[in-house]
């Protein structure tokens, strides 16, 4: 029998009413605006690293960074994607990508706050400190605009070996003005750079790179002919780019505008279609008859860009301890306000130590980066011991944050419990982006392989190191137990047991740098787990004792 209108039930209203449906209890509120740099460990390492003049800039900028307009920012720019144009509508050809306005914006604040290539004319002590403080808090809005601005940080030093070059470029890459406007270079007030490095065939060994060069009549100027595989942000002004000249494999600045007003070949076959990073472009550009100058000697363009490496890798383990303090402060903020099973979350045991010991590994990676970014800014000033502790150190953290960060933000994400995994929270963009940091600048076997080269041709690299473990020798058991350990391993180190051997070194000097600078709590639990026998194979895992509360009221405040 089929039900007449009359029979169906109708909407009760007035006084009777029952409760809304869609009645929302028990989410959380947004997190903007909050206080990106409200992070103990980060402002402590900025002062302890030199580069206390610069903490006011650092507040004001982590304030701005975790408002409510720069954290829009960061998610309309990862929703309105990069887009390729190559020809304008007349049938020229262009090769230009198109950007949504919130990616300018996101742009011009980390260039005109110094994070591109401005430390390198700062005489300032710190300041290459102060501008990885400044990352680690703007990179809470989105991390892919974060590639343009560290390749630019990273070109400087490489052209460096081209004075002549360098006069005309180097005080535009470290302006603070942002015009993403193709134009002639030395026309504009501000310049980035780009990298053109990785070919098919060879990925990460660039010796095996087919692009030419030819040299001209003109000396220093050759022209190109290849394909890259992996060039992001094509829309920059300038390109260090390797090429195989009658010499072996040189270094090259491309331009992507000629002096002369004219386009330099330089075209964009397709952009990437990438797993996480969507607000950056990547590209594949071919050059066929594409005007480049030299940079350094034929034959040496892995010696010139090697600097160059060690910022980028610099910034990759900034980025990954960025990301973890980003989604641990997302699962801090989701937890304290969410409640299940009679209690707020916060407050439930395995939650809290969940919750601690993701904030113990977000410590060590920030603490170890402004380690990292001290030894490079007192390095470029002529400390040659702290540049052979950056040579392989700065490895050793590539190769160990970045291997973390993919765990790390799937644990925070699963704090969050469903609502983590709906692309709304952010944290399914977070999870995205992990895995690229331990890819870029060398994959892991890159890195730990690495390590194993520096330790058997540049002898002074194991003794710096060392130096600085000792400086914590005595203060636990475990790491001096560690350090033994450490040395009997770099007797007969072999390729297939790099990883083991990194990972030591990596989680021995996080530990040393924690019993330093950290409350005892902190750097207890650290040793405990990470190095004693007490640690499990997830997050979570404190042993019984461990202070969580302590632990959390320093990477949280006001969370518990």
């Amino acid at each position: 029998m089929v039900p007449t209108p009359a029979q169906f039930p109708r909407p009760r209203h007035g006084a009777y009413d029952e409760p809304a449906t869609h009645t929302v209890t028990n989410q959380p509120p947004p997190a903007a605006p909050y206080d990106a740099s409200d992070d103990a460990a980060l402002l402590e390492g900025l002062r302890r690293e030199g580069a206390g003049w610069a903490e006011e800039d650092v507040r004001r900028l982590g304030k701005r960074a975790g408002g409510a307009e720069a954290q829009e920012w960061g998610e309309q720019a990862n929703r309105h994607e990069p887009e390729l144009r190559t020809h304008d509508r007349y049938g020229n050809r262009v090769d230009e990508v198109d950007f949504h306005p919130s990616w300018h914006h996101l742009m011009r604040t980390a260039v005109a706050e110094g994070l591109a290539g401005a430390p390198w004319a700062d005489d300032r002590p710190g300041a290459h400190v102060a501008r990885t403080a400044g990352g680690l808090v703007w990179g809470h809005t989105e991390a892919g605009h974060g590639c343009p601005t560290s390749m630019t940080y990273a070109a400087v030093p490489a052209l460096r070996a081209e004075p002549e070059l360098a006069k005309v470029y180097e005080p535009l890459l470290t302006g603070r003005e942002y015009d993403p406007v193709l134009r002639v270079p030395t026309e504009k007030r501000g310049l980035l750079a780009g990298m053109g490095m990785t070919e098919k065939q060879g990925g990460s060994d660039v010796r095996t790179n087919t692009t030419t060069a030819t040299p001209t009549a003109e000396p220093g100027v050759y022209t190109l002919r290849g394909h890259k595989w992996f060039t992001s942000a094509p829309m920059c002004d300038l390109f260090l780019v390797l090429a195989q000249t009658p010499g072996g494999l040189s270094c090259f600045l491309v331009p992507r505008v000629l002096p002369d007003g004219t386009r330099n070949p330089f075209r964009i076959q397709r952009l990437k279609d990438k797993l996480g990073n969507r607000s950056n472009a990547s590209s594949e550009p071919e050059f066929d008859g594409t005007v480049a100058w030299l940079v350094g000697p034929e034959g040496q363009g892995v010696k010139t860009i090697i600097e160059m490496v060690n910022c980028t890798r610099l910034d990759c383990v900034m980025s990954s301890a960025t990301l973890m303090r980003k989604t641990l402060v997302e699962a801090g903020h989701h937890v304290r306000h969410r409640s299940a099973f009679g209690a707020r979350l916060i407050d439930q045991p395995l939650m809290r130590n969940v919750l601690a010991d993701l904030a113990l590994e977000s410590e060590a990676a920030t603490t170890l980066t402004l380690r990292l970014a001290g030894a490079a800014d007192r390095a470029v000033r002529g400390d040659a011991g702290e540049a052979a502790f950056r040579r392989i150190a700065t490895a050793v953290g590539k190769y160990w944050v970045t291997k973390r960060g993919p765990a790390f933000t799937a644990e925070a994400l699963e704090c969050l419990g469903g609502n983590g995994y709906v692309e709304e929270s952010g944290m399914p963009r977070h999870y995205r982006e992990a895995p690229l940091l331990s890819i870029w600048e060398g994959s892991g076997n890159v890195n730990a392989l690495d390590v194993l080269r520096a330790l058997g041709r540049e002898p002074a690299v194991a003794e710096a190191l060392f130096a600085e473990l000792a400086l914590a020798r005595g203060a636990d058991d475990r790491l001096d137990a560690a350090m033994t350990r450490l040395k009997d391993r770099l007797t007969g180190a072999s390729p297939a047991g790099a990883r083991r051997l990194v990972e030591l070194m990596a989680l021995t000097l996080q530990a040393s740098l924690l019993v330093r600078y950290a409350p005892p709590a902190v750097a207890d639990a650290f040793c405990a787990t990470r190095l004693g026998s007490d640690w499990g194979h997830s997050f979570g895992t404190l042993p019984d004792g461990a202070d969580l509360t302590a632990v959390l009221d320093r990477a949280l405040p006001g969370a518990v």
